[in-house]
């Protein structure tokens, strides 16, 4: 019994701590330290002929952790341009109630708009960096999200984070409400 026991708490640990830190880039030069990991979907909607995704990633640059927010947007019709300043925001709301902010660096961007002949589609780009603030980064690896808004200049937009999310763009499986519970780690000092 002893020995059953053991083997399930054995593999218990090694599943809570199977999310590697995978890594885009990794360097150290006369500037400082950069580490990023890779683009993880968070959210993505395919209707009607219409596709968005969102994409984060995590960024130490010399010891600020940046969050780096990407969204895509794919149609038929004309996408109307979404922009960020510095008075944008994300908001994650938290299964635990609380609400989490970050604040979008002052780098203004209104992403990039490019016509697809081959699919017949428009296909917008929106990148923006976003910080931690104090006491954050705690809240974030104690509770998976629930709820992403987006604050930019233009509009404010709602996303139902998922538990679980199966990629029809990468055909991989994702864990969106767990991100920061299984990755903050690999940016911290």
């Amino acid at each position: 019994m002893k020995y059953a026991l053991l083997l399930v708490l054995c593999a218990l640990s090694i599943k809570l701590s199977a999310q590697d830190c995978d890594y885009a880039e990794k360097f150290t030069d006369s500037l400082g330290t950069y580490k990023t990991t890779k683009d993880y979907v968070i959210s993505e909607k395919n209707f009607a002929g219409k596709s968005s995704y969102i994409f984060f990633k995590l960024i130490n640059s010399s010891g600020t952790p940046i969050l780096n927010f990407q969204a895509i947007q794919k149609s038929a019709d004309f996408i109307k341009a979404t922009c960020f300043d510095s008075n944008s925001k994300l908001y994650l709301q938290l299964e635990n109630g609380k609400i989490v902010t970050l604040i979008h660096d002052t780098d203004e961007s209104c992403g990039t708009m490019v016509r697809i002949e081959e699919e017949n589609k428009y296909s917008r780009f929106l990148s923006g960096n976003f910080l931690f603030v104090k006491g954050s980064m705690e809240d974030l690896k104690s509770a998976p999200i629930s709820l992403l808004r987006v604050k930019s200049a233009t509009e404010m937009s709602d996303f139902v984070i998922r538990k679980e999310l199966v990629s029809e763009l990468t055909g991989k499986t994702y864990q969106p409400s767990a991100y920061f519970m299984n990755f903050l780690k690999c940016i911290e000092d």
